[in-house]
């Protein structure tokens, strides 16, 4: 089956209702943002969770050091590196697994994404000014002519209306999503949530 991650996890009860619906991951967003969380809160959040559910720690162009730092305390699982970083930058971190994020635009080259060496790829929605979180979906199409040296996650737009026709047409190691479960940024909805992860389960590829 298909993985899940919710991200932009502020506070523990989305967290536990989130787990309790099935999802394997949760993301939590340290860079500008309205879902913005510091290493105190997810922590606490952690202490809650049960086992076996991965913790995801998503920075923007953010100095490596502070990257160690945060993901130690927070005893992260995964660094989703959602900015401008380059392959170096990703290579300092092989003590995680780790995911960098592309932003698809019109004229998108998939040309140098295989140049990382990282766990996984994920693909979102390029928008000025934003780091995901867009609500907007982009042509999945693209990536269909492409290949992949690691697994793709796809993110951008998704909601239970389309996450059918998206995992069908592209068969995605994971999905990502955000806005597309939320009552309002920052705080999700659960039955939201329900009705994206049950579609979900219903997909036999």
């Amino acid at each position: 089956m298909v993985k899940i991650k919710v991200c932009g996890i502020t506070n523990i009860k989305d967290a536990l209702e989130c787990v309790e619906l099935g999802i394997d991951a949760l993301g939590f967003i340290f860079a500008e943002s309205k879902r913005r969380v510091n290493k105190e809160t997810v922590k606490e959040i952690a202490r809650e969770l049960p086992p076996f559910i991965t913790l995801v720690g998503v920075f923007v162009n953010e100095e490596k050091e502070t990257v160690k730092k945060i993901a130690k305390y927070c005893k992260l699982d995964i660094l989703q590196f959602h900015g401008q970083e380059t392959t170096n930058y990703c290579q300092e971190f092989i003590e995680y697994k780790t995911i960098k994020s592309f932003s698809i635009k019109s004229k998108f080259s998939l040309e140098d994404v295989n140049n990382f060496q990282v766990s996984a790829y994920l693909f979102d929605t390029f928008k000025m000014g934003t780091h995901g979180g867009t609500g907007i979906c982009f042509d999945w199409n693209v990536l269909k002519r492409a290949s992949f040296k690691r697994p793709i996650i796809i993110s951008g737009g998704l909601n239970s209306d389309n996450i059918a026709r998206c995992i069908n047409l592209l068969q995605p190691y994971a999905v990502d999503i955000c806005s597309g479960v939320e009552e309002y940024p920052g705080k999700k909805d659960k039955e939201k949530l329900r009705n994206f992860i049950k579609k979900i389960k219903l997909i036999e590829l």
